[in-house]
């Protein structure tokens, strides 16, 4: 019989007591703190809006039990609600029976697959998607967030399926904006953007604690939508002046079900799933690695998909949304004083409750508050300072991201990352294919060999050092063997050559056959080949090859042991 005790996650089963105040507080503050949030990002994913209120609560009483980090909250994310209306509104109506139940499919599969590659142990497929990669995504997504909400702001309806085709639908209908919905959703960013970029410093010199200016600042999102529904209930603004609001949201608890979709349909979600899974998976580990550093603290990545997925396939039958490890979300239970996942189970249970009370209270929420409210947090999606640090340190990530940002805006989330995953392999394959190859020489009487283009070196006349800066395959064997053949062509006096090998991981069987040929074709010009530094693990494979035979006598175990024996 199992044990009640092994069924608890670990925290649990030690939980430090001094850590219960602190965290039924900050399940309590995040309850409050992300409700717009979470009505917001499920009309972004075309959604009802209790659809939103629904994923904050399983979801992220799943993550809290089965993941890893101690503050990670799992649950509706801007992200991964772009990429759901993304992929679902041009194969159904937004809001219809059918979108929600691609909807709940779409959360299924990409959960399926990413508590598969937990459990394969497979956390490592998250790096296949480099940084620039990634934040290129992310800020291609936030700026198609943020078009997206201008229909909301202006209150103008958005005809077509693109967003490109909706702007331009918008645009010819100007003259019919609503000025009192501009007018709330321009103060809601104009408040949002002052109080993140200058209260909490304001707060601080004012000798609040900085945390405490933290959360405070978290606060005024909330605080917001409080006076703009206060306002539409004294002023009457959805009926006076046609603001729109939120409209009915269902009380109550969702019908538990499985969603009905036919084969082909789920086939034809499959591909949208993995894309959501890897990027949720890259996502949600770099947050939960992040929190982990700043408490000192150490997540399992496997853990961390096996929550992330089984949170996925809880959203699948219970309100139908993909959820993620949300940055604001994360951010505000860090805040809040969070110091295990307890937290999240109270901020669960508290959405619960305002679920089954009846959230009546939120229906005059006006949409342009919520559009502001979601403009403003794309904006901080954009990380600035990455690109700035890509195009000084390295051209190439700098253009992967610029390319996988322009991809998502022009061509759509898919074929977005698809062309960023594929400008940074050709930039890979780029750099493989041309090694940076070195002459170097000794310096002064030491045996650390260096390259004369950047030290004063000693040499040896007639003896050429080269060292060859990265593995050796297939793909650059024309490059290692031009540059080969022209410093022999050019030092008609060399009678030997020393190629040092000590950043050469592998070299292929391509590779090796051509070492052999380009062994012989020294020999014939008279100059003999000298190999040093091999890592015993390429050594390893190579003992058994005729090239090894060949090579015996010339296999120096350092450059300085060649360099002692040609002198």
């Amino acid at each position: 019989m199992i044990s009640i005790d092994r069924l608890l996650p670990q925290w649990l089963r030690a939980y430090p007591r001094q850590h219960l105040s602190a965290d039924v507080v900050a399940g309590l503050v995040v309850t409050i703190l992300v409700l717009p949030q979470s009505l917001a990002y499920a009309l972004l994913a075309g959604l009802p809006p209790q659809m939103g209120l629904y994923a904050s609560i399983l979801p992220a009483l799943v993550y809290a039990w089965v993941g890893s980090s101690m503050t990670q909250a799992v649950g509706p994310a801007a992200i991964t609600a772009m990429m759901t209306y993304s992929v679902l509104h041009p194969l159904a109506q937004a809001g219809t029976p059918h979108y929600l139940e691609m909807a709940a499919t779409l959360a299924l599969l990409s959960g399926a697959l990413v508590f598969a590659f937990g459990m394969l142990r497979m956390g490592f497929l998250a790096s296949l998607l480099s940084r620039p990669v990634i934040s290129g995504f992310i800020a291609g997504s936030a700026v198609l967030i943020m078009l997206n909400q201008i229909p909301l702001l202006l209150d103008v309806p958005a005809a077509g399926v693109s967003t490109w085709a909706k702007l331009a639908s918008v645009a010819s209908q100007l003259q019919h904006l609503n000025s009192a919905a501009l007018l709330l959703g321009g103060l809601t960013m104009v408040l949002l953007l002052l109080s993140s970029n200058g209260l909490a410093p304001m707060l601080i010199s004012r000798g609040v604690a900085a945390q405490t200016s933290a959360l405070l600042v978290r606060l005024v999102p909330l605080l917001i939508v409080l006076m703009s529904t206060f306002a539409v209930f004294v002023w009457e603004l959805d009926a006076r002046y046609q603001v729109k609001v939120i409209g009915k949201i269902q009380g109550g608890l969702p019908e538990i079900s499985w969603g009905a979709i036919d084969l082909s349909e789920s086939a034809t979600l499959l591909i949208p799933a993995l894309l959501l899974a890897l990027i949720g998976m890259a996502q949600n580990i770099a947050m939960a690695q992040s929190l982990a550093l700043k408490r000192r603290e150490k997540v399992d990545a496997n853990r961390e998909l096996v929550g992330l997925g089984l949170s996925n396939v809880a959203a699948s039958v219970f309100g139908g949304m993909p959820v993620g490890g949300g940055v604001t979300r994360s951010a505000v239970n860090l805040a809040a004083g969070a110091q295990t996942p307890l937290a999240s189970i109270v901020a669960g249970l508290g959405m619960l409750a305002i679920v089954l009370v009846g959230p009546s209270w939120l229906e005059r929420i006006p949409l342009a508050v919520l559009a502001g409210s979601i403009s403003v947090a794309a904006i901080s999606m954009v990380d600035q300072t990455e690109v700035r640090r890509a195009w000084v340190y390295d051209r190439a990530d700098a253009g992967a991201f610029m390319g996988t940002a322009l991809g998502v805006l022009v061509l759509g989330l898919a074929p977005g990352i698809a062309l960023g995953i594929g400008l940074g392999l050709l930039t890979f394959l780029y750099r493989a294919s041309t090694p940076h190859i070195a002459v170097v020489g000794r310096i002064g009487h030491t045996e650390h060999f260096r390259n004369m283009d950047r030290h004063g070196v000693e040499t040896l006349p007639g003896v050429l050092f080269l060292r060859i800066d990265e593995s050796m395959f297939f793909g650059n064997l024309l490059a290692i063997e031009s540059r080969l053949l022209a410093e022999v062509t050019k030092a008609p006096e060399l009678h030997d050559v020393v190629l040092i090998m000590s950043a050469v991981n592998r070299i292929d069987l391509s590779a090796l056959e051509k070492l052999a040929e380009i062994e012989q074709d020294f020999r014939g010009r008279g100059v003999t080949l000298h190999l040093a530094e091999i890592k015993g693990p390429l050594q390893d494979r190579m003992l058994a090859t005729d090239f090894w035979q060949t090579m015996r006598g010339r296999i120096h175990l350092s450059a300085n042991a060649a360099f002692e024996m040609l002198q």
